[in-house]
């Protein structure tokens, strides 16, 4: 590869990487939908401001792809103050967690993905600092181990989980505030699409907007992703404008259909129609059946499906409802 190849394949990842980067809202005027959640933490803001002191810590729960880490990037921007990323799975030891709570400037945001992944010591760790900001750090072994207090900056912890139901009720409490995030409708999501291929510089007529919109799931990152997909295809066509016919076409290539269901989606459904005859299927032996893991169905694929009337939820397990059948265009037994 030449030196030109490189330095244009360079240049194409940072375009790229300032893309994603552009796509993501800095503030809460620019972020699109969450009303209530938006207000009610501006309001802690606010609040916070006027005292002169840290806000309160927040959880912000919900699925996957509503905005999270978005919102998080935007308390530390509203509040002023400099922001510290991490991820549950990454704290694996009380130590771990010591080190960065430890290295945190005074009001810092700390942002914990993924927050009920994180090792119990650490999480026990937590509950101290989150209150006192103050951490007890173990010394030696054995008999002769001595705890030293260590003080700790005034924070604001913003914890992100999907399975706020996996956290333990003493770190849960002492949140100030819990956010619950929804999924968007499709008016939202046409906002989204609109504002990303503006900074994409993407003309998209408004026909093309619903249709994505409409097949995003109600989440604005597979909507910003299918947005991608789409102009690719229009690229790769020719065509300077995307149209419904282009977008449709993207789509089909994509398999993403008509109600924004994936292949992963479909192959659930058409196990818990037609292999196991439409009988309720343990989740254990339903991500057997599709090759998946456990966790992605229940935090990621099921919630759409149950949102959308395709699937419920028994004491036996999961099963097809009608509207399954319908969709799949087979005949109920």
């Amino acid at each position: 590869m030449s030196d030109i190849t490189r330095s244009e394949l360079s240049d194409s990842n940072d375009s790229e990487l300032a893309f994603e980067s552009a796509l993501r809202p800095k503030s809460f005027s620019e972020f699109v939908g969450q009303t209530k959640v938006r207000e009610q933490i501006s309001l802690i803001i606010e609040a916070a401001r006027i005292q002169s002191r840290t806000a309160d810590h927040i959880l912000l729960a919900g699925p996957p792809g509503l905005g999270k880490t978005t919102l998080a990037m935007i308390v530390a921007h509203e509040s002023s103050a400099p922001l510290r990323l991490t991820s549950g799975p990454t704290i694996q030891h009380a130590g771990d967690l010591a080190a960065i709570l430890s290295s945190l400037a005074p009001g810092e945001v700390l942002f914990i993905d993924e927050i009920h992944r994180m090792a119990r010591a650490a999480e026990e760790m937590l509950y101290l600092a989150m209150e006192d900001f103050r951490v007890d750090v173990m010394v030696g072994k054995g008999p002769g181990a001595t705890s030293i207090p260590l003080e700790l900056a005034p924070f604001t912890l913003v914890g992100a989980t999907t399975r706020s139901g996996m956290l333990p009720n003493p770190l849960r409490d002492r949140f100030g505030f819990t956010a619950h995030l929804e999924f968007y409708d499709v008016a939202e999501l046409q906002e989204v699409i609109a504002r990303a291929a503006q900074k994409l510089g993407v003309e998209i007529v408004p026909a093309a907007l619903i249709e994505i919109a409409s097949r995003s799931r109600g989440t604005p990152r597979i909507a910003n992703r299918l947005l991608r997909r789409v102009r690719d295809f229009a690229l790769v066509a020719g065509e300077s404008v995307v149209s419904l016919n282009i977008a449709q076409a993207a789509l089909k290539l994509y398999e993403v259909d008509e109600l924004g269901l994936d292949r992963l989606d479909r192959e659930i459904l058409k196990v818990l129609t037609s292999r196991f005859d439409g009988k309720p299927v343990g989740l254990s032996t339903l991500a057997v059946a599709v090759g998946e893991e456990q966790d992605t169905i229940e935090a990621v694929v099921e919630p759409f499906l149950v949102r959308m009337g395709l699937i419920s939820r028994t004491p036996r397990g999961r099963q097809a409802t009608a509207a399954a059948y319908r969709h799949l265009g087979i005949e109920q037994a």
